[in-house]
């Protein structure tokens, strides 16, 4: 069956290249959708979806744009266009797959294009800078960077080879007959953040909630898993939460490696969706450091290195308090259908009883500032059990679907 690609490109300087893309997309049996989103100079190709149409569907015309063209206010204006035009085209199965060209400007103005389109449809950005970190482009989107290496400024042999891939890969990726798409059912799809220091009771707790009958996607709580979980919950992927780690928020006090930001922890509140709360790995940071390097400030704290180059340093009681004032505070929205579990044994595999972050005073003033000051909507449920005991997983889980069941009748 044939299948579209759309191609984001700005044709005053990459139409040559836009060119090719479509020649090799055609010659693999699909078609190709050119979409122009430049502003200044002439267009060297005709485009399918021309920047005048792209303009106006960003609430701005293109003369008025270039009345006076800046990158501050044209780039929005092509982006809030841009996706218009592909959501209503995808939701018309009109379109297949997305594929960007692009230096720092176009990568930016793609990628923020991508990062508003469904999870599952294919996005792949050819990009002279993806060979670095593109965190800040992909966000927390399916979106595949791929490294042009040489700039993207008309053709020669090594960018008609790497410009054949990425039309190869859009074309095979359109072409998947596997699609994500959601039904509506009496049983939610449920998420689970997860951190290697609990992965032992996230396996038990998946074990668990597929015996009962459901299904459930798994997050990497490093600040990129806990927000991409949010905003599943947000598109209604997600219909329930075991909130199992709350790294992101630890690390995010601390502005370190796993800092979930600001929104991370409010958004099942103010959906109102099932959410049961453990403050899995909260005890302590992740810095990214030089290879088993401590960092003078910590020095006098007890920690471990999770790799190399991953420090974890324990929080001390007085540190700690902040994480759960932060805790409590981004709970704030959650006006009930929840549960929070106090996991009295440890709130981590480095921190049980006899490992090497053990710290009774530290977790005696976490867990005391959280059963005091935890929004009076939560119900707490204090525990003896480790967190990765099988025994408080599975209470874990039977109160979710508590709730999950409570919310039919």
């Amino acid at each position: 069956m044939t299948k579209t690609v759309a191609l984001l490109v700005t044709l005053d300087t990459k139409f040559q290249e836009a060119d090719y893309l479509i020649e090799r997309i055609e010659k693999r049996g699909h078609k190709a959708l050119l979409m122009d989103i430049g502003v200044v100079g002439e267009a060297g190709t005709q485009a399918a979806i021309t920047r005048e149409q792209i303009a106006e569907a960003g609430g701005t015309s293109l003369a008025e744009l270039l009345q006076n063209p800046t990158r501050e206010e044209a780039g929005p204006v092509m982006v809030r266009g841009s996706i218009s035009i592909l959501l209503k085209k995808i939701a018309e199965d009109e379109v297949h797959a997305v594929l960007g060209l692009g230096g720092t400007q176009g990568t930016s103005s793609c990628c923020d294009i991508m990062q508003a389109l469904p999870y599952g449809l294919p996005k792949i950005m050819v990009s002279t800078i993806a060979s670095g970190d593109t965190s800040g482009f992909v966000g927390i989107k399916d979106i595949t960077m791929m490294f042009s290496v040489s700039d993207i400024l008309k053709l020669n042999p090594f960018t008609r080879k790497i410009l054949a891939n990425a039309a190869a890969a859009a074309c095979g990726m359109a072409e998947v007959e596997t699609k994500f798409i959601m039904e509506k059912g009496d049983k939610p799809l449920i998420g689970l953040s997860n951190l290697g220091v609990l992965t032992n009771g996230a396996m038990e707790a998946i074990r668990y909630i597929e015996e009962k009958g459901y299904e459930v996607i798994v997050f990497h709580a490093v600040g990129s898993g806990g927000r991409a979980m949010e905003q599943m919950m947000k598109e209604g992927i997600i219909g329930a939460v075991f909130d199992y780690a709350m790294g992101e928020i630890a690390d995010d006090v601390w502005s370190v490696l796993r800092a979930g930001g600001p929104e991370r922890l409010t958004v099942a509140g103010k959906l109102g969706i099932p959410q049961v709360l453990c403050p899995g790995g909260a005890e302590h940071l992740g810095i990214l450091v030089p290879p088993n390097k401590v960092p003078d400030e910590y020095k006098h704290h007890d920690y471990v290195f999770h790799s190399p180059v991953v420090f974890v340093p324990r929080l001390n009681a007085e540190e700690i308090v902040r994480v759960a004032k932060s805790i409590c505070n981004r709970l704030q929205h959650t006006k009930g259908n929840a549960y929070f579990m106090i996991p009295r044994g440890g709130v981590g595999r480095y921190s049980k009883a006899g490992a090497s972050l053990y710290d009774k005073e530290s977790d005696d003033a976490f867990f005391g500032y959280l059963m005091e000051n935890l929004p009076k909507t939560i119900e707490i449920v204090d525990c003896s059990e480790y967190a990765e005991d099988p025994e408080f997983v599975r209470r874990g889980v039977d109160l979710l679907i508590h709730l999950i069941e409570e919310g039919k009748r």
